[in-house]
């Protein structure tokens, strides 16, 4: 967390490895042993969003319905980008992630993010909330295709509009073929 803290205060490329060791009371060579550099750490973002998943799920309703759930998380989820995470940052999360030649953490399916999207369409399928057809696999790929579309034309934008104002009136339209 004190890189993050570093990174909101000063700025991604203002932020040097050394000030994260020394906010974070680690070594150089515990730094290393994790990470191979400030993008490999940048990476770890997505865990951030993962832990903020977790924490959104403890809160929710276990009666709402599948969709609702899936509105409710994207809404929270980019109210917290909007506040809490610089844009520069974020732009710089997925441009890494387009020239990495390593793994891809936005795409890991044993992400949190991946295994409560497949949690909350199976439910809604059973449920009879979801429609059955596309696969559940192909519902949660739709989903998070979107949340990054919103989230690259907002970096576009350099946040000239409220994310979560915007997603919550796009995402009902994008998705909402697949509410029962």
């Amino acid at each position: 967390m004190a890189a993050w803290k570093l990174f909101y205060e000063q700025g991604y490329d203002d932020t040097t490895i050394e000030e994260i060791i020394e906010e974070s009371g680690t070594s150089k060579g515990s730094f290393y042993h994790y990470f191979t550099g400030k993008d490999s750490l940048l990476s770890s973002l997505s865990y951030m969003f993962d832990e903020k998943y977790e924490e959104l799920m403890e809160n929710m309703d276990e009666g709402m319905h599948s969709f609702e759930k899936l509105m409710y998380l994207n809404r929270e989820l980019f109210r917290m980008i909007e506040n809490k995470i610089p844009m520069d940052l974020l732009a710089k999360l997925y441009s890494s992630q387009l020239i990495t030649k390593g793994e891809k953490h936005l795409l890991d399916h044993n992400r949190i993010y991946y295994k409560l999207l497949k949690r909350i369409f199976s439910e809604g399928q059973e449920r009879g909330e979801i429609v059955k057809d596309p696969s559940v696999n192909e519902l949660v790929r739709v989903y998070a295709l979107c949340e990054r579309a919103l989230l690259y034309d907002w970096c576009l934008s350099n946040g000239d509009y409220s994310l979560s104002r915007y997603a919550a009136d796009m995402f009902p339209i994008f998705l909402g073929k697949f509410k029962n």
